[in-house]
């Protein structure tokens, strides 16, 4: 497949000329919310986007699928973690409703975007590289803003403002089915609201057999997984969310109460599942405008706690009597936080932006003793013990526009993260003593002072075209797991801290320093004068990364006979670089066919460690993604193409695994009524078989803490799925 040539031609495809019949009918309209910031440029998904693809997931990093600069590390079904430009997880910043949420998880199965039902979403803004320092730092990617529905009042005159909505869904390849709510009432002053939404799914099925069919011994109900299944999988989520809020002229407080119960979560590229996480959030902001400028504060208070065990697809009995019960892990963490932003036009040409952010998050990651197991007593094993990872940042933001075609933004951000953690210990000292004395006789608590700098610039010609460009230099603190993960003596407990998918064992370096990227990033932008008929964008972007945390061999850790390694952690330097192209036209509109829309989408990345010349793990080959849309009254209807060249460049230090080229056709389509909508879909219409790109290895089923998963697979992607949903408003 020559994908080179031909995405870069449906790339351009938004720019090709069409003359479309000329009509009175009026456009339809995309309500979008305010941007958050004028500069840098910022994606931002149209509420019709997330209506269309809401229902079609109950993975909320979905909703970013196919968009420029954006690809998905596979996970658990409501866990995908978003990538920006080659870099994901602790690398990108994402605020969930305002909140700097933290993955609690050796395996880290609680990604922040998992704590948000896609129902619930009401706004996601991404930005890649070139991110406002107001936006968030402790982070090198970018920052990922997903923020739920606002609170909606009476209109004035109005008594009582009452209103709701209800859906339910279902999914064929999976079975996956469930449903949501939501209830508002309010007056003009104060407004409530109730949502929630819980959703059940088994294993899915690939396009084609990609391994023998097996029974799994020593499993909880004797398991058969068939050829084309890919085992551990499926899952069962619930989220509930009230808010109250109230306002008073310019002034707006809201508290938002939100609870979170997945009882459990396969995962097959992990050798654990989750079999438990409950949060509950508390979330109280206030914003107000002043004759002098307009503030936001805000407080939260997020606890999770989480628990992995092996589902049905592992093996759950060990030992020669099989009365071992796998191996218990469990993990508190508590993330507590406070900000405050205030904006400040000093005159018709600047606006001063100011800000402070503290964080305290504290995590326990422990292993209770199995009596049966020689290996795993007397002691409770302690991953993790009192971490502490404490965060404070000031920042400030100068943004002007010099004319009506020059702008420019300049910001400093400078803060502090202070980490620690306490004594830990083995199951047991003959085991474990060397390497917990080794660790416990260190000096654990480090201190980072990190600046980060964002310098931008657009020029805007005239009313078809706009120019932007800047440089940024970011800077993110390791987290608790890269620090303070210690057991390099066990195969066994190294493969139980894996956040990145590939089956390798990993052990934490108290040692490692705060990463530091520097980013060069331009966006060319050309459209027709109200951006209605026509538009495409390309944005190069190159980026360097100092100290960048990257896995190496672990000279003192244990050799491996089952084809994957234990490894640790260094700082060593990286390159990115690449382009993210965007293209749309309205290919033409009439009475009886509606208006055609023609979308697409190129995204390409190659990632280098220049300290050892091999190549950065899972980043995204080269990819693109065209969509026709026919829009016709109460209809929209949608045909998307999706095309992934081959991952050849693949990381030598980890095995990761090369994967073939493939291509998907999908088809979305919904009917409006004034209170009902109906949406219908054909998810891989062709029942592909492929292997995910950032899907990880295979480690979906069987005897997964010993030898007998086979290296080798890669995690492949869901075959065909017929989906249906309806909603219902009231």
């Amino acid at each position: 497949m020559k994908l080179k040539k031909l995405s870069v031609c449906l790339a351009l495809a938004g720019i090709l000329p069409v003359h479309a019949e000329e009509i009175t009918t009026l456009p339809a309209v995309d309500v979008t919310a305010e941007r958050v910031q004028s500069l840098p440029e910022t994606l931002e998904l149209h509420q019709h986007d997330i209506l269309k693809l809401r229902r079609q997931t109950n993975d909320t990093a979905k909703l970013l699928e196919g968009q420029p600069g954006v690809s998905l590390y596979g996970a658990g079904g409501v866990s995908s973690m978003p990538a920006l430009h080659g870099m994901a997880d602790d690398r990108v910043r994402v605020k969930v409703d305002g909140m700097d949420l933290i993955s609690s998880c050796a395996n880290h199965m609680n990604p922040p975007l998992s704590y948000i039902a896609p129902t619930e979403v009401g706004v996601v803004q991404v930005m890649a590289g070139l991110t406002p320092v107001s936006m968030g730092g402790d982070s090198i990617a970018g920052t990922i803003k997903v923020d739920g529905s606002k609170p909606e009042f009476a209109q004035a005159g109005e008594a009582t403002l009452l209103k709701g909505q209800a859906g339910v869904f279902y999914r064929s390849n999976n079975q996956a089915q469930g449903g949501d709510i939501s209830a508002t009432i309010a007056s003009e002053n104060v407004s409530m609201r109730y949502s929630g939404s819980t959703v059940r799914a088994k294993n899915y099925k690939a396009g084609a057999v990609f391994k023998p069919g097996a029974s799994i011994v020593g499993s909880l109900s004797n398991a058969y997984v068939a050829g084309d299944e890919v085992g551990s999988t499926a899952y069962q989520a619930e989220n509930h969310k009230f808010a109250i809020a109230v306002r008073h002229e310019e002034q707006l407080l809201e508290l938002k109460l939100g609870l979170q119960r997945i009882p459990y979560q396969g995962f097959p590229n992990q050798r654990m599942d989750m079999n438990g996480n409950d949060s509950q959030q508390i979330n109280l902001s206030y914003s107000n405008v002043y004759a002098w400028g307009a503030l936001e504060a805000r407080a939260y208070n997020e606890h999770t706690r989480h628990s992995m065990q092996f589902l049905n697809d592992k093996t759950y009995w060990y030992g020669a009597l099989l009365n071992v019960p796998g191996m218990p892990m469990n993990t508190d963490g508590k993330n507590t936080g406070f900000s405050v932003k205030a904006d400040m036009p000093l005159n018709d040409r600047d606006l001063l932006r100011v800000g402070a952010e503290i964080q305290r998050y504290r995590l326990n990651d422990w292993w209770n003793p199995s009596a049966n197991s020689p290996m795993m007593t007397p002691n409770t094993f302690w991953n993790i013990n009192n971490g502490q990872r404490d965060r404070g940042d000031i920042y400030a933001e100068w943004e002007a526009s010099w004319s009506p075609a020059w702008m420019s933004l300049l910001g400093v951000r400078s803060g502090t993260v202070k980490s620690d953690a306490g004594v830990v210990q083995g199951y047991s000292p003959m085991m474990y003593g060397v390497a917990a004395n080794a660790f416990n006789a260190q000096n654990h608590q480090r201190s980072d002072n990190n600046v980060d700098v964002t310098a931008s610039s657009r020029y805007t010609p005239d009313a078809n075209k706009s120019f932007e460009a800047g440089y940024a230099m970011k800077t993110r603190s390791p987290n608790l797991y890269e620090r303070y993960t210690w057991a390099n003596s066990n195969t066994m407990v190294m493969n139980m801290n894996n956040w990145y998918g590939d089956g390798n064992g990993y052990v934490g370096n108290p040692n490692l320093v705060p990463e530091i990227a520097h980013t060069l990033s331009a966006t060319a932008s050309l459209h027709d004068e109200g951006k209605k008929a026509w538009e495409v964008k390309v944005t190069p972007y190159y980026t360097r990364v100092n100290n960048y945390i990257d896995a190496v061999a672990c000279p003192t850790c244990p050799a491996r006979v089952d084809g994957f390694l234990n490894l640790t952690l260094a700082n060593q330097s990286a390159r990115l670089y690449g382009a993210d192209m965007s293209g749309n036209k309205t290919l033409f509109e009439t009475r009886s066919y509606g208006e055609f829309t023609l979308k697409s989408v190129l995204n390409y990345t190659k990632g280098k460690n220049l300290t050892t010349g091999d190549n950065l793990y899972n980043i995204m080959p080269l990819n693109a993604k065209l969509s026709l849309e026919q829009r016709l009254g109460g209809w929209t209807n949608t045909v998307g193409v999706t095309l992934v060249d081959r991952k050849s460049n693949v990381q030598a230090v980890r095995k990761e695994l090369p994967t073939g080229g493939y291509s998907l056709v999908d088809l979305i389509s919904s009917y409006e009524w004034k209170q009902i909508r109906l949406d219908m879909g054909v998810e891989n219409l062709f029942n592909r078989y492929y292997a995910l790109p950032l899907g990880g290895a295979y480690l979906g089923q069987g005897a997964t803490m010993g030898t007998g998963v086979v290296y080798g697979k890669v995690v492949p992607g869901m075959g065909r799925s017929i989906n249906m949903a309806v909603s219902v408003k009231f």
